[in-house]
């Protein structure tokens, strides 16, 4: 039987998010935001383990205490400039470890609204699938093609169109096929789309949103408490 294991992509410094400290470790219900998208991966019963991503210069995972993981989360130092390198890199350094027809599934560090639920119906739709998904939700707002003086040019049909999230889930051999020299491409099913594979989208909700801007973070903030009480 194929075994499961996670991929984090960590090794960014949040740019867009305008904070002084890399986005993965702004305090978020009482942890760095990262420990909760971890704590759910570790707490999968079908994923042997989580590895996260950092970039070799990273000084402040080492003043997070994450020993509560035990020895299902592993560190590696090899993340690169783009969250594509990251994964290629992570993909790679792990390769003795994990073989051809395991499931990789990698998850952003800022989606903290992860959910057992959400792991469990994404494993069941691609348990026998030959390709392998992604959790997505369909578009709901109106969208906008604008030029570049921000001038709306067309209104674009969302029939048909998801918004993709995280976890994307893969066999590790195509998926590491699949990165190798696509070191651009934004997501991991983009990257095995460009091979000419059709992924699967599973339906997931808005609970898994990234966090991208400071009012995402109050949101999931909000949301965190929610789920706990």
């Amino acid at each position: 039987m194929p075994r499961h294991f996670a991929l984090v992509p960590a090794a960014g410094s949040g740019a867009r998010f305008g904070s002084e400290i890399p986005k993965q470790y702004l305090p978020l219900a009482g942890r760095p935001m990262i420990h909760h998208a971890l704590a759910t991966l570790c707490a999968f019963a079908r994923i042997e383990k989580v590895w996260v991503v950092l970039s070799p210069g990273d000084v402040l995972w080492e003043t997070y205490d994450w020993s509560c993981f035990g020895a299902r989360l592993a560190v590696l130092r090899c993340g690169g400039a783009t969250r594509a390198e990251s994964v290629a890199n992570g993909l790679a350094a792990v390769a003795d470890a994990v073989a051809e027809d395991d499931w990789m599934l990698v998850h952003d560090a800022a989606r903290p609204g992860l959910s057992q639920a959400l792991l469990t119906g994404l494993c069941e739709a691609l348990r026998d699938d030959p390709v392998g998904g992604l959790l997505a939700v369909p578009v709901a707002d109106t969208l906008k093609r604008v030029d570049a003086g921000q001038r709306v040019v067309a209104t674009e049909p969302r029939r048909g169109l998801w918004q993709a999230q995280t976890p994307q889930m893969f066999r590790y051999g195509l998926l590491r096929q699949a990165m190798d020299g696509r070191r651009t491409v934004t997501d991991e099913a983009g990257a095995v789309e460009a091979m000419g594979y059709r992924p699967l989208l599973v339906g997931a909700d808005a609970t898994n949103f990234k966090v991208t801007y400071p009012a995402d973070l109050e949101l999931a903030e909000r949301m965190l408490q929610a789920r706990n009480t």
